[in-house]
C-alpha cells in the first residue's frame, strides 16, 4: 500500500468514526472511558494504531511516512484518545526499549487495543523536580517486592489499569543509584488514588498511595537498582510527547480556534489583532515543524537527546505567551464564562501547569544549557553520598 493509499484509508475511517473540528462540541467530545476504549480499539482494528511499532507486539510495522500521513489527516478530527496519551507516549516506548519479551508480549498489544490504560508514577510530595530524591520504597520479599510510599501529580491514575512506578530499592547507594522501575497493577487493594482538583475545577491529576503493594520479580523494567537510566529514557519520551503534542485545532489557545473567535467578535479587521494572530501562527507553525522532525527521528531510532527538552520547553511556554496575548484582545469578557470563550478561559487557567508537568521549565533550561550549550554542570554535592545519609524533607 502506498503512502497516498494509506492516507486515503485513514481519512475514510476517520470520516466514518470521528467528528471533524468544525462542530461546537468541546475538544474531548465528552467521551466516557468506555467510548474512548471503543474508539482506540477501532483504530487498532483499522490498522491505524501503533503504525510504526513492530507487528509481533500488535503494531502495524509501517514507516514514518505512514505515521506522518495519519497525523496530517487526524489533525482535522476530534479523537477521544486522551486516556491513552500517557501510556502510548511514555510507558509503552520504554517497554519496547527496556522490557522483557514477556512484558512486551503481555502489555503492548492490549495498550494499543485500548484494553489497558497506563500511568507514569514518578513525582513525590517532598521531591519537587528532583525525581532522584524519591522516597517510595520497594522491599525484597521471597516472592517479589513490597512497595510503600506516595506519588503525586499522576495524570490519569483514576482510570488507569497499570502504572510504571519508580521506587527506591537500595537506600545504601547514592540517590541516582539503588532505584528500580516496576510495572504495578493499580487495581491492587493496597493502592489508593485520590484526585487533585486544579484551578479549572477539573481533577486531571492524582496522589497515589502504596501500602504493602506486592509486585513479582518479573515486574521489573530493566534491571534492579538501575532504574535511573530507564527513568531518563521515559522522561525523554515524556518531553517529546508533551513538546510535540500541540494541535492547533484541538487547542483553544491555538491559531485556528483564535481566528474563529476573533471573527465571531468582528475583530478580524483590527490591525493589532491581526498582527497578534500572525505571531501566534508563526510560532505555532515553527513548533509543529520542529515536532515533525523529532517524531521522524524518534521513529527512525535517532537519539533525540536534549532536543526533547527544547520541544517540551517550547510546548510549555507557548500557552503562557498566548494567554497574555489573548487577554489583551478579549479582556474582561474571559471572566464572563460565555459558552464560546469558556474553553479559552479554562485553557488560560490550565496553562501554568505545563511549566511544571514533565519537568519544570527550569529543569529543561538546565538540560539545554549543559547538553546543548556546553555550560558547566551543577556540582551536585550529594551525588556520591548514600541516600540513607542525606537530610531529606518528609
Amino acid at each position: 500500500m502506498s503512502t497516498d493509499e494509506f492516507r486515503a484509508k485513514a481519512l475514510a475511517w476517520l470520516q466514518q468514526n470521528a467528528k471533524p473540528f468544525d462542530d461546537n462540541e468541546p475538544s474531548s467530545g465528552g467521551a466516557t472511558i468506555e467510548e474512548s476504549k471503543a474508539f482506540q480499539k477501532g483504530l487498532w482494528e483499522a490498522g491505524l494504531a501503533g503504525i510504526t511499532w513492530p507487528k509481533e507486539y500488535g503494531g502495524q510495522g509501517l514507516g514514518t511516512a505512514e505515521q506522518l500521513a495519519f497525523n496530517e489527516v487526524a489533525a482535522n478530527f476530534r479523537m477521544p484518545v486522551g486516556p491513552f496519551v500517557i501510556g502510548l507516549g511514555m510507558p509503552a516506548p520504554v517497554l519496547l526499549e527496556f522490557g522483557t519479551e514477556a512484558q512486551k508480549k503481555r502489555h503492548i498489544e492490549p495498550m494499543l487495543k485500548g484494553d489497558e490504560i497506563w500511568s507514569q508514577l514518578f513525582s513525590e510530595p517532598s521531591g519537587g523536580s528532583d525525581v532522584a530524591s524519591l522516597q517510595t520504597s520497594a522491599t525484597k520479599v521471597e516472592d517479589g517486592w513490597l512497595i510503600n510510599g506516595q506519588k503525586v501529580w499522576t495524570s490519569g491514575a483514576q482510570f488507569s489499569d497499570f502504572g510504571a512506578v519508580l521506587v527506591r530499592t537500595d537506600p545504601t547507594r547514592p540517590k541516582h543509584q539503588g532505584i528500580t522501575m516496576f510495572i504495578v497493577d493499580l487495581h491492587h487493594p493496597g493502592v489508593t488514588v485520590r484526585p487533585l482538583v486544579v484551578a479549572t475545577g477539573d481533577a486531571p491529576f492524582n496522589e497515589v498511595f502504596f501500602d504493602d503493594v506486592h509486585v513479582p520479580d518479573d515486574a521489573v523494567i530493566g534491571e534492579v537498582n538501575n532504574g535511573w537510566s530507564v527513568a531518563v529514557a521515559m522522561l525523554r519520551y515524556e518531553r517529546v510527547t508533551i513538546g510535540t503534542g500541540v494541535r492547533a485545532r484541538a487547542n483553544p489557545l491555538g491559531y485556528d480556534a483564535l481566528v474563529e473567535l476573533v471573527r465571531a467578535r468582528g475583530l478580524d479587521g483590527d490591525a493589532s489583532v491581526r498582527r497578534t494572530l500572525a505571531q501566534v501562527y508563526a510560532k505555532e507553525s515553527a513548533m509543529r515543524s520542529y515536532s515533525a522532525v523529532l517524531h521522524q527521528e524518534a521513529k527512525a531510532g535517532v537519539p533525540i537527546g536534549a532536543r526533547g527538552s527544547a520541544a517540551k520547553l517550547a510546548g510549555a511556554t507557548f500557552p503562557l505567551w498566548v494567554s497574555d496575548l489573548v487577554q489583551d484582545i478579549f479582556g474582561e469578557e474571559l471572566a464572563l464564562q460565555n459558552a464560546d470563550t469558556l474553553p479559552l478561559t479554562r485553557s488560560i487557567l490550565a496553562a501554568p501547569g505545563g511549566a511544571t508537568a514533565g519537568g519544570s521549565n527550569e529543569i529543561q533550561r538546565n538540560i539545554i544549557a549543559e547538553r546543548v550549550l556546553g555550560l558547566p554542570k551543577d556540582a551536585g554535592v550529594d551525588k556520591n553520598i548514600p541516600f540513607n545519609q542525606l537530610k531529606l524533607s518528609k
